[in-house]
């Protein structure tokens, strides 16, 4: 029984990401811009500019839930970020191989938020963790105009 349960979150969520990834991909133009150095070259953007946040860059070959996703605020990168279901953050665990900051950059806070509903991208209920490489009043200034 376990298992079946196992498979059937696999394949709704599977489900959940494809729909996500074809509305994400209908708000990013045709052709997404390199993501800056040092984020990795198959880095691709993966949002528009996001209020508070930046742009967003992830390898769309990987899941998304629990993988590394670098944002960016005006060519620079700002955060680290991983996207963990509930079940994920619940069993615990150490997520810093994923977590890091990039090289040359270091940590400033950590902000977690939990999403009931989800977002594009991830439209269930999960926890975003954002570690940021500026302070807290830094980034709540940036893309003011920028999607939520």
């Amino acid at each position: 029984m376990m298992v079946l349960g196992r498979i059937a979150f696999g394949l709704a969520t599977a489900a959940a990401l494809s729909v996500a990834t074809a509305y994400a991909d209908s708000m990013m133009p045709a052709k997404s811009p390199p993501p800056p150095k040092p984020i990795p070259a198959n880095f691709v953007q993966v949002s528009p500019c996001v209020k508070t946040m930046g742009v967003h860059y992830a390898d769309v070959t990987k899941p998304l839930a629990g993988s590394t996703i670098y944002g960016v605020n005006q060519g620079k990168p700002v955060f680290t970020e991983i996207m963990l279901t509930p079940k994920q953050f619940a069993a615990g665990g150490s997520w810093d191989n994923v977590l890091r900051p990039l090289p040359g950059y270091t940590i400033d806070h950590v902000d977690i938020d939990y999403l009931k509903n989800g977002h594009p991208g991830m439209p269930f209920a999960h926890y975003d963790l954002h570690a940021y490489y500026v302070p807290h009043a830094v980034h709540m200034k940036f893309c003011p105009n920028g999607v939520m």
